[in-house]
């Protein structure tokens, strides 16, 4: 895969507890210089973000409860709309983890829909990923929480946060991928830092990669 389609898949990522205004700034221009499909910052930045890459085509993309899911489903909203409010085009949250694994599917569908119909509210159509933390879940609990998703309206479903006990795996994408087939998007994040790991998940299924390795990992694409 060349280097200007892979960056049209890529969500430039800095999402750190030392994230400061001076590293959004330096993804916004990374972003605008490479052409990647979004920046992923804090809901600290969005407003500063929207300002950087407005007219550049690269959307702005941040999370919601985060990196935990905890945060009860009304927070979560409130959230999400704030986030939208100050320019994100597309929101991650992250699902409530502990439901899922506890199998209250109820709960967490109306989680994920508490955040869908608050950014429904938005003048303009924005996207919806929902944040599995795969690596805490088994096979069973990474398709549940696919199909939740889906039925709940989200646009995608992501493997992790980058911040739990593990990263993307080929196998949970291609299992993703297998669960909402063709009408969803898939995201695979965490751990995903060069060229031959980013098209690894790409071959297995998945439409966006969130690193805050994107420019290391161009570098290592043909031109």
């Amino acid at each position: 895969m060349r280097k200007a389609e892979l960056a049209k898949l890529i969500d430039h990522t800095v999402l750190g507890p030392a994230t400061d205004r001076t590293a959004v700034e330096r993804v916004c221009e990374e972003a605008k210089r490479y052409r990647f499909a979004a920046v992923c910052i804090p809901p600290t930045y969005v407003d500063l973000a929207n300002k950087l890459l407005r007219d550049s085509g690269v959307k702005v993309c941040t999370v919601v409860a985060f990196p935990h899911g905890q945060h009860l489903p009304a927070v979560k909203a409130f959230e999400a709309k704030a986030a939208v409010d100050d320019g994100a085009d597309e929101v991650d949250m992250v699902v409530n983890v502990a439901a899922l694994m506890a199998g209250d599917y109820r709960y967490v569908l109306s989680d994920i829909r508490a955040v869908r119909e608050a950014i429904d509210k938005a003048p303009r159509p924005i996207v919806l990923k929902v944040i599995l933390e795969c690596a805490l879940l088994t096979d069973e609990q990474k398709e549940a929480g696919a199909i939740l998703a889906k039925a709940a309206g989200a646009d995608f479903v992501k493997t992790s946060t980058g911040f739990g006990p593990g990263g993307a795996t080929r196998e949970d994408v291609a299992l993703l991928r297998r669960v909402v087939g063709d009408s969803l998007g898939v995201k695979a994040a965490g751990g995903i830092r060069d060229y031959e790991t980013a098209l690894a998940m790409i071959q297995a299924g998945a439409s966006r990669i969130g690193a805050s390795q994107g420019v290391q990992i161009l570098e290592g694409a043909p031109e």
